[in-house]
């Protein structure tokens, strides 16, 4: 995998909106976190103007906004505004040779994983997933620790995570090494069977989600199972599946049976998706699972 050169301070970086349309205010307050990071912040060209187009019109605005920061070489890292949905339509129109010779930092989540896995794929670009400025570093709801968390990006430490962050539980026993990879287990489930889909054999699979019934976790660790995605991987990282008590109370019962007697090491409580603080990891990179003691550690991702 190719690692993109780490981050200085005064480095320019682009803020694009490859999903939803953030909320303006949300964006500034973000933009102003970043900058306080020493990053000088531009906007993609489109971000708040794809309000209200048809879906052909968007994908092209969305897909402008990511080539032109990719082409650009004073933009040093392109951050995601927020999740939503419609970025797997933009997938097939990237030209993923242009992120190839122009290796940058590229950082999102949610719906974002499926350019992160499409970028490894067809580019062999380490991604990040991690928090993104609208959603994750508004006035609201950023916390410290989801602030610290672009800092590895600077001064390219290696990363652990164990209970010193949050009270890890471990489902399944063992010792897993491979690289980190997935992100929203909507977005892994339907990439199955495209050339986008996530390089589960012989890796560490990252997964988490928001906002989904039980019934539908369960249909997705199956339909990912039946693709023998649990196969050959070395290990699994639960980050944060976030719901109302009662239904998370199920989502939990649902990972336990699925994974209670997996031949490889399965950890859960990473908190690392749609929560606070939001822990950015690398996905692409060296990776070790543990469960004695529970413990993810983390090659850096940039150079």
């Amino acid at each position: 995998m190719i690692k993109p050169p780490a981050l200085q301070e005064g480095d320019r970086v682009a803020v694009i909106a490859p999903a939803d349309p953030p909320d303006r205010e949300k964006l500034i307050q973000g933009i102003h976190v970043m900058e306080k990071m020493g990053l000088n912040v531009v906007t993609g060209r489109h971000v708040y103007d794809i309000e209200g187009d048809d879906l052909a019109t968007v994908d092209q605005k969305r897909l402008a906004d990511l080539h032109d920061a990719f082409s650009d070489p004073g933009i040093r890292g392109v951050f995601c505004a927020e999740g939503g949905f419609g970025t797997a339509r933009i997938a097939p129109m990237v030209d993923y040779s242009i992120i190839q010779k122009n290796p940058k930092i590229f950082w999102g989540y949610s719906d974002i994983t499926y350019l992160l896995n499409a970028i490894q794929n067809q580019s062999d670009l380490v991604a990040f997933h991690g928090p993104m400025l609208a959603s994750d570093l508004n006035d609201e709801q950023r916390t410290a620790k989801t602030e610290a968390t672009f800092l590895p990006l600077f001064t390219g430490e290696a990363l652990t995570y164990d209970s010193r962050i949050a009270p890890l539980n471990t489902l399944a026993h063992g010792t897993g090494e491979g690289r980190l990879v997935g992100g929203n287990l909507t977005l892994l489930a339907t990439g199955m069977g495209t050339p986008f889909q996530v390089k589960a054999s012989g890796n560490i699979l990252l997964i988490e989600e928001v906002a989904e019934p039980s019934y539908r976790i369960n249909a997705m660790l199956t339909q990912l199972k039946q693709a023998g995605v649990f196969d050959e991987v070395e290990g699994v990282v639960i980050g944060n599946f976030q719901a109302e008590p009662d239904e998370y109370a199920k989502i939990k019962k649902v990972l336990q049976d699925f994974f209670i007697s997996a031949p490889f090491p399965v950890v859960e409580n990473f908190p690392i998706g749609h929560c606070q603080p939001n822990y950015g990891v690398p996905i692409g990179v060296n990776a070790k699972l543990t469960t004695s003691p529970p413990r993810l550690a983390v090659d850096s991702g940039v150079m």
